[in-house]
């Protein structure tokens, strides 16, 4: 049977399709951007006809009506990253947290240790010999497919068909078409705050760096303040609407990245439709999968790796708090420590924690963001061991090779005017000496 045959005896609609998902099994859906919404909603929709179908995912952009209430008899949400849609499901008690390295997530299902039984995924159209692009998301979600009894995907149109990656028809069990719009992430207004966190960012990057950059204005604030640098690469979790313009004005060449030359190597891609046109049918850009790009080992090849990454808390030991609130899970680690650590082994490698100094409560309370100590029950993202640079709109704090005295006094250094008393204090009561 050719390729073409078999691709029009697995098509059948999203509600066909979600009726092979049988109550108990763990479903993966794709990625990010790369969650189907058509079949999402499908199996919703059929959530009468199940029951304890647990839900897995990292990052989801969708409506997560999965986990409302009421849903609990037929689903249990239990994601490797706490996207907004999923939280209060978490705290109530409807849904739980795995914790892993992004990296090592296709490993774990790879060995049956996160159970992968469906996996509801979205591809770009097949190519003439049958293999598709999973666009903007392959992470993880190349290896679900690989794994599970039960593959059913989207076939999208609207998904740009990148280079990296791909799968095959053979590698599904049913096919739904369906033409839907892409989630899209409009790129933040950068604060003036930000822009001085950036201009202290640019100012660690040296010419023919390679960059890890996630999204939001902190890593758009960096961009604007590395026009002047020559031949950046990137070798990244993800790139987003703020790197096109670097690329544009022939910052970003890739030119002394070690291997994978010239090329942008990322494992997802989130952004507004102007990233995903320009990705689309463009061998610049490479999506692997994430046991590739966020490997600590593949990592540390790179040329001069430059890792930024944001945190939600630092005590003075250089501790970072990046992914929950006390007990409350806020988000995941994500590729974080991957590129910490692979930065850290890099010949000339640099990882940057940077934050804004200070968080606003709704209430309008300021909370320092560097703190004497973690909020009780809050895990450690980043160990005190591994931390390189934080930096704040106050400056730059080096950690490494830094005892704690020396930790201490560069982290109150750059914190928040209001709050650097009763860090001194703090600072007096552990060194037995003035700040």
């Amino acid at each position: 049977m050719s390729w073409k045959e078999d691709y029009k005896r697995k098509l059948c609609t999203a509600d066909e399709a979600v009726k092979n998902i049988k109550s108990g099994d763990t479903v993966f859906l794709a990625h990010c951007v790369g969650e189907p919404p058509v079949l999402v909603d499908a199996m919703v929709a059929n959530a009468e006809n199940y029951e304890n179908v647990e839900i897995k995912h990292m990052v989801s952009l969708g409506s997560g009506a999965y986990a409302a209430p009421g849903m609990e008899k037929h689903f249990r949400v239990i994601p490797l990253f706490a996207s907004g849609n999923v939280r209060k499901a978490m705290e109530e008690g409807r849904g739980d947290f795995t914790p892993a390295f992004f990296h090592e997530v296709p490993k774990l299902i790879r060995e049956g240790k996160l159970k992968c039984d469906v996996v509801l995924a979205q591809v770009a159209p097949p190519d003439e010999n049958g293999n598709c692009s999973l666009g903007t998301s392959v992470d993880y979600t190349y290896q679900a497919i690989k794994t599970a009894k039960t593959v059913i995907v989207q076939v999208n149109d609207q998904m740009p068909n990148t280079y990296g990656d791909k799968v095959h028809v053979d590698d599904f069990d049913f096919i739904v078409e369906a033409s839907t719009p892409l989630f899209e992430i409009t790129p933040p207004k950068i604060t003036e705050i930000e822009e001085k966190i950036g201009s202290y960012c640019a100012s660690l990057i040296e010419d023919g760096s390679t960059l890890q950059l996630g999204i939001g204005g902190i890593p758009d604030a960096v961009m604007l303040f590395l026009d002047d640098k020559k031949d950046l690469g990137i070798h990244s979790e993800m790139i987003s609407d703020g790197t096109l313009a670097l690329y544009e004005k022939g910052v970003i060449t890739g030119n002394c990245k070690n291997f994978d030359k010239g090329k942008m190597t990322v494992t997802f891609l989130m952004g507004t439709r102007k990233l995903y046109d320009f990705v689309h049918n463009n061998p610049v850009v490479e999506v692997r999968t994430v046991d590739y790009t966020n490997h600590p080992a593949i990592i540390m090849k790179q040329h001069k790796l430059v890792s930024i990454n944001s945190a939600i808390e630092v005590d003075l030991h250089g501790q970072v708090v990046a992914e929950a609130m006390g007990l409350r899970q806020f988000s995941g680690v994500g590729g974080q420590v991957d590129f910490v650590r692979g930065a850290a082994m890099s010949d000339g490698g640099k990882s940057i924690i940077a934050m804004p100094s200070i968080a606003v409560k709704r209430d309008g309370t300021k909370i320092s963001k560097i703190v004497a100590f973690v909020e009780q029950g809050a895990p450690i993202t980043t160990s005190r061991n591994d931390v390189d640079y934080i930096v704040t709109e106050y400056g730059i704090a080096e950690m490494k090779g830094k005892s704690l005295r020396e930790r201490a006094r560069n982290l109150i250094n750059i914190a928040h005017p209001d709050f650097r008393d009763e860090l001194a204090e703090e600072f007096y009561r552990r060194f037995k000496e003035k700040y």
